[in-house]
C-alpha cells in the first residue's frame, strides 16, 4: 500500500462523512483517522462515522458497478449496509466506495457471536427476488475466491510438505467448486464471502446487524455461503451448539440454501470442502510469508484437506437436489 492511496482515502472518507444527505458534525475532523485494514484485495480508512475502501487492483469495472447498486437497492434495505454519495469513484487505478462505519463482531467475545443474526440475514439474502435488482448481476465469487487462495500457496508455499495434500484435496472437488466450469445452481442472489467479520452493527437508531462487502455477491448457490461455518464445524473448530443456532436460524427464516428438516449436507458439503481447502491454502501461504510453522488452527484445516484428499473425487450435481 502507498501513502498517497491511503491519503486518498481519507479524502475519501471526509468527502462521504460530510456530503449531504449524510451532513453532520464530526467533531474528530483531522484526528479520527484510522487504518482498517490494508490487504491486497483492498485498503479501508475510517475518518468519523464514515469508511473509504480501495477496492482489489483489476476489479471488474461493470460487475463492482452493479454490486454497487445491489447495495444501495432498496429490496438490500436492512440485509446489506447501503453505500454512502461519494464524488471520486477511483483512486490511482482502483475503484473506491464510501460506507457508513458500523460497529464489527467482537473478536474477543465468541460467545456473544451473532450466529442467528447472521443467519436470518443470509435468507433474507437468499430469497431476495432479483429480476427487479439493477444487473446484469455478476456470478457470486466464491469459487473464485477459492481458486485465487490455491494460486497464492502455489506462488508461496508449492514446495512446503502439506502442500500437496492441501492439491490433492482440491483435486477432488467438482470443476464448478474449483472457478472452472459454471456453478451448476446459479439463481440466487449470494453474498460470497461469508464470515462473522462481514457483519456490523448499522450506527442508526437500534443497531441492527447488516452485512457488509459487496465485492464477491452475485448469482449462485447458496450454500456456499453457510460453507465457512460448516467447515468449521465439520473440523471441530465451531461448537455443536453455535453450528445448531446458526443452522436453525437459516431454515426457520426459511432460507433455501438446505432443506427445512432433513439432513443438510448433501448440499453443503462441496462448499464446506471447498472452504476447508481455500482456508488451508491460505495458511500455508500465510505462514510461508511469515517464515513460521501453521498454528494450531491452520493445522486442524490442513489436516482436514488429509481427510477429503482420500475421499472419492466429487461428480457433478444439482446441489439444489
Amino acid at each position: 500500500m502507498t501513502a498517497s492511496v491511503v491519503r486518498a482515502l481519507v479524502d475519501a472518507a471526509r468527502d462521504a462523512a460530510h456530503r449531504p444527505p449524510v451532513m453532520h458534525a464530526c467533531p474528530a475532523c483531522g484526528r479520527d483517522e484510522a487504518v482498517l485494514a490494508d490487504r491486497a484485495d483492498g485498503v479501508v480508512v475510517r475518518h468519523g462515522d464514515a469508511v473509504a475502501k480501495a477496492h482489489a487492483p483489476g476489479t471488474d469495472p461493470e460487475g463492482h458497478r452493479v454490486r454497487v447498486a445491489v447495495a444501495g437497492h432498496p429490496a438490500l434495505a436492512g440485509i446489506l449496509l447501503a453505500p454512502l454519495p461519494l464524488r471520486a469513484s477511483d483512486t490511482h487505478g482502483r475503484p473506491v466506495t464510501a460506507w457508513p462505519y458500523g460497529a464489527p463482531v467482537d473478536p474477543a467475545d465468541p460467545d456473544a457471536a451473532p450466529w442467528e443474526e447472521a443467519a436470518a440475514l443470509l435468507a433474507r439474502l437468499h430469497r431476495v427476488e432479483t429480476a427487479a435488482l439493477p444487473g446484469p448481476l455478476p456470478p457470486m465469487r466464491g469459487p473464485a475466491k477459492a481458486a485465487a487462495a490455491m494460486a497464492r500457496m502455489q506462488a508461496a508455499a508449492a514446495g512446503h510438505p502439506a502442500a500437496g495434500t492441501v492439491r490433492r484435496a482440491w483435486a477432488r472437488l467438482p470443476a464448478w467448486a474449483r472457478d472452472e466450469a459454471p456453478a451448476p445452481y446459479r439463481s440466487t442472489l449470494c453474498h460470497g464471502d461469508l464470515h462473522l467479520g462481514q457483519l456490523v452493527r448499522h450506527p442508526a437508531p437500534g443497531g441492527a446487524w447488516l452485512l457488509i462487502d459487496v465485492d464477491d455477491l452475485g448469482l449462485g448457490n447458496p450454500a456456499w455461503d453457510l460453507a465457512r461455518p460448516a467447515a468449521w464445524y465439520a473440523a471441530g473448530l465451531l461448537a455443536p451448539q453455535a453450528w445448531q443456532r446458526f443452522l436453525g436460524a437459516y431454515t426457520a427464516a426459511h432460507g433455501p440454501a438446505v432443506p427445512a428438516t432433513g439432513d443438510p449436507w448433501p448440499r453443503l458439503d462441496v462448499p464446506a470442502r471447498a472452504l476447508t481447502v481455500q482456508t488451508a491454502a491460505l495458511a500455508l501461504a500465510k505462514s510461508a510469508a511469515e517464515q513460521r510453522d501453521p498454528d494450531d488452527v491452520e493445522q486442524i484445516m490442513i489436516d482436514s484437506c488429509a481427510r477429503i484428499a482420500t475421499l472419492p473425487p466429487e461428480l457433478e450435481c444439482d446441489p439444489s437436489s
